[in-house]
């Protein structure tokens, strides 16, 4: 964020000449401005969505700026080391600062024209909204003559300078400050780690719940947010609980999404999340092959429709071609998983030893050819075993221990509804998938993925049978799809050859399993989980945009590639790969540089 660094270790410059202790008083100002003013009504009539008419009540994206008013105002007030919130801001106070007030300002002004623009002109706006969209430019403007957290070493050539400050950065990091701060209790790391699910679960409910044109504001708030948040170093922070208290973070994660349908007040939601479950659920066994085991895999979504169609035969459906056979689910499941297992296997056994893009050509081609072939067993062109491109329709609802999934049920006094009974199932055979690519990725077996994706010649040098391991990889990717095909056989009851294209506008498809592991983070848990869901979610809000649906799709993911290579959840691998020119001697996240000189970590 900084320019015109001075050579002076200890130092540094903002964008703006203004005085450090003006601009924070600047920003904190703005901020506070902002907020009171989503308090006031933004336009005169409930016709934009949201009903921002109502004052002293905020509404629709007037939450959405609140929010990024707040988090700006609590940033901006860590920089004075008020006790307690210097535990939020470890990597640095002033960056997230600015990323926050501008999200912020980015939010409000295109709430600002969206009114403008649908209900005709900005006469419809209200003094509210000016007055947050004047609080968050002087919350920008402030941000811009806060001092730069850490100096910019990319142009520098005065390599002695980068060394000396270097040596000084390691000798703060180890002469620990007298004011730092304690380690806090567990059962508050706990706490912490609660709220940090909870509030995960609600911009998720917000999101998903959230008309096209307030998702909009929302993403711009969020991808500021958590760009804000990464540089602050909290995420990092949090990792840290996490890896000190696994087993509640994991338990913590699932109870949040399990809390999901109970806090949704139409079951059509719970259905995006069944479907964003399935979706993560395959990226996340795609994630075996590319992300652990690195065999680019173009034909994935094949194993997804082998383990529906396996399930929908044998599920009793009145359409199917083995009549009178109606398995019980955990059967059905087994049979789903067994036919992705055999098929993960014959197709990997005789390609396995093909490498690169040669070994993408023929899974692509094994993709292409499941569905030309489920689509021809229709009994003209060839046997009546799928019904061709009419699919399998009427597949029944499950009945677990005659708890039937496909009628509501009052549970704690919330009725659920079928997708929400759906979502519950499919949450836990997520858990399950999440189960075994921990211990799979953690095992001697993962071990020797790894080694085979970095180099796989220095691997079988040091004793690892290659293609062995990479068929493991192979089928144990197939076999998850499959699991969650069974599932979604069920879900959506009606199964045709269509569903499983390499490249569709409608996830689950090869091309956006390959992209959910890549931009979420590959051989990481959490990130084709993210990835996925993001994947789904912005191409279904922006279909308002239309023509330019897929031009800003597009874009976006341009920008995520091009600052966040790695990935959303990276692993520390990748980020050492994509980040290892113009880097201190320790992590960036670890160093602060606020006003005069170097900080310690934790301060």
């Amino acid at each position: 964020m900084a320019t015109n660094l001075t050579k002076t270790p200890g130092t540094t410059t903002s964008v703006l000449p203004l005085p450090p202790a003006g601009a924070r008083l600047a920003t904190i100002a703005g901020a506070a401005v902002a907020l009171i003013g989503t308090f006031l009504a933004w336009t005169w009539t409930k016709a934009f969505p949201g009903n921002l008419t109502v004052t002293g009540y905020p509404g629709g994206l007037q939450i959405v700026t609140l929010t990024g008013a707040a988090l700006t105002l609590l940033f901006a007030l860590s920089g004075y080391r008020i006790r307690g919130l210097g535990w939020l801001t470890p990597g640095g106070t002033n960056s997230p600062v600015l990323l926050l007030a501008l999200g912020t300002l980015g939010t409000t002004g295109y709430t600002m024209g969206a009114i403008s623009n649908d209900l005709g002109g900005i006469v419809n706006l209200e003094p509210g909204a000016w007055i947050s969209g004047i609080g968050a430019l002087i919350a920008v403007i402030g941000a811009l003559g806060l001092p730069a957290d850490v100096p910019n070493f990319a142009d520098d050539t005065n390599a002695s300078w980068q060394k000396a400050f270097r040596e000084r950065v390691k000798v703060s990091l180890k002469a620990p400050s007298p004011k730092a701060a304690k380690p806090l209790n567990s059962w508050l790391e706990i706490l912490i780690l609660i709220v940090a699910f909870a509030v995960g679960l609600q911009l998720f409910a917000y999101g998903i719940g959230a008309e096209p044109e307030l998702f909009i504001g929302f993403l711009v708030l969020t991808v500021f947010g958590v760009t804000g948040v990464f540089r602050a170093g909290l995420i990092e922070q949090l990792n840290q609980l996490a890896a000190r208290h696994r087993g509640v973070a994991l338990a913590a994660a699932f109870a949040a999404a399990a809390a999901f349908p109970f806090i949704q007040n139409d079951d059509y939601y719970a259905r995006i999340g069944v479907d964003i479950l399935v979706f993560a659920t395959v990226a996340l066994g795609l994630n075996v092959v590319v992300g652990l085991a690195g065999l680019l895999d173009l034909g994935y979504v094949a194993f997804l429709g082998v383990g529906a169609y396996a399930a929908a035969l044998v599920s009793g459906s009145p359409n199917s071609s083995i009549n009178g056979v109606h398995f019980p689910f955990w059967a059905a499941v087994l049979t789903g998983a067994g036919a992705s297992l055999i098929f993960g296997v014959l197709i990997g056994a005789p390609t396995l030893r093909l490498r690169g893009d040669y070994l993408a050509i023929v899974t692509l081609g094994f993709g292409e050819i499941f569905r030309v072939t489920v689509n021809n067993l229709n009994g003209r062109t060839g046997p009546n075993v799928t019904n061709g491109s009419n699919g399998i329709p009427n597949v029944p609802d499950l009945e677990i221990f005659g708890f039937n999934l496909g009628l509501p049920h009052d549970i704690l006094g919330i009725t659920l509804g079928r997708n929400a009974n759906y979502f519950l199932l499919m949450l836990f055979f997520t858990a399950i998938v999440v189960l075994v690519f921990r211990r799979s990725g953690e095992s001697r077996i993962g071990r020797a993925w790894v080694a085979i994706r970095e180099d796989e010649t220095a691997a079988t040098a040091m004793g690892i049978n290659g293609f062995r391991v990479k068929l493991i990889a192979f089928a144990l990717g197939a076999t998850l799809a499959g699991l969650a095909g069974t599932v979604q056989a069920h879900v959506q009851s009606n199964i045709t050859p269509e569903q499983y294209l390499f490249s569709n506008s409608v996830p689950p498809n090869s091309a956006f399993l390959l992209a959910a592991v890549i931009l979420g983070g590959m051989g990481t848990v959490s990130g084709p989980l993210v990835g996925a869901a993001l994947l789904y979610l912005i191409p279904a809000k922006l279909e308002f945009l239309e023509d330019f649906q897929l031009m800003f799709f597009g874009l976006a993911l341009i920008l995520l590639m091009r600052f966040r290579p790695e990935g959303i959840v990276a692993n520390k691998r990748a980020q050492l790969e994509f980040h290892e020119t113009g880097q201190t001697d320790v992590p960036e996240e670890r160093l602060t540089d606020t006003t005069v000189g170097v900080s310690k970590a934790g301060a």
